[in-house]
């Protein structure tokens, strides 16, 4: 195994383990008043687990491989921090309301402020940002695929369950927020 992939092996854990991390103290911490997740949380779990497995299996592996393994590396390195950047901004901005599972806190508030002016789900594109880097520094193009294709289902249902959620508990000030916004790309989707 070499440097680059213990490097992206270790960025992996360590990212997974912030994320778990973050939702445990975000759990104790929530008055949540209404929940409306409908799977949706462990359908993400469970796609970003078999993106992981399909696209490090595939990795290690010759089949599909892209010979330029350190410029490869490097875009997907940049791609992470560009992703790392976005999603911290997205749960700092959002600050009491930032929640893992679908839910309405306690004086829930609709954010329209810095990345959510323009997207309404800005931590999941940079979630998004960040499995495309992983799999691009393994430089395999199957492991793009392999990664990209369940997360970004699992991505999709996450987003359609919430925004139904949010049009339910917020009603026409959500509906108008979702005029004036794209889902995850600024005035493309």
């Amino acid at each position: 195994m070499n440097i680059k992939m213990i490097i992206i092996i270790g960025f992996s854990i360590s990212y997974g383990l912030f994320e778990n991390l973050m939702s445990l103290r975000q759990r104790r911490k929530s008055n949540v008043t209404n929940s409306g997740d409908k799977g949706s949380l462990w359908l993400l779990y469970i796609s970003i687990s078999v993106g992981y497995f399909l696209s490090f299996s595939i990795g290690a592996t010759k089949i599909g491989r892209i010979y330029h393994w350190d410029v490869f590396f490097v875009i997907g390195m940049v791609l992470i921090a560009v992703g790392l950047i976005i999603r911290i901004l997205s749960i700092l901005t959002l600050k009491q309301y930032f929640t893992y599972s679908v839910v309405q806190v306690e004086n829930h508030k609709l954010i329209e402020t810095g990345l959510y002016k323009s997207i309404r789900h800005p931590g999941y594109l940079g979630q998004l940002i960040i499995f495309l880097g992983i799999s691009i520094s393994l430089s395999n193009w199957l492991s793009i695929v392999l990664m990209m294709i369940p997360i970004t289902i699992g991505y999709l249902y996450r987003i359609i369950t919430e925004e139904k959620f949010m049009l339910e508990q917020m009603g026409e000030n959500y509906l108008n927020y979702k005029h004036r916004t794209k889902r995850l790309i600024p005035k493309i989707y």
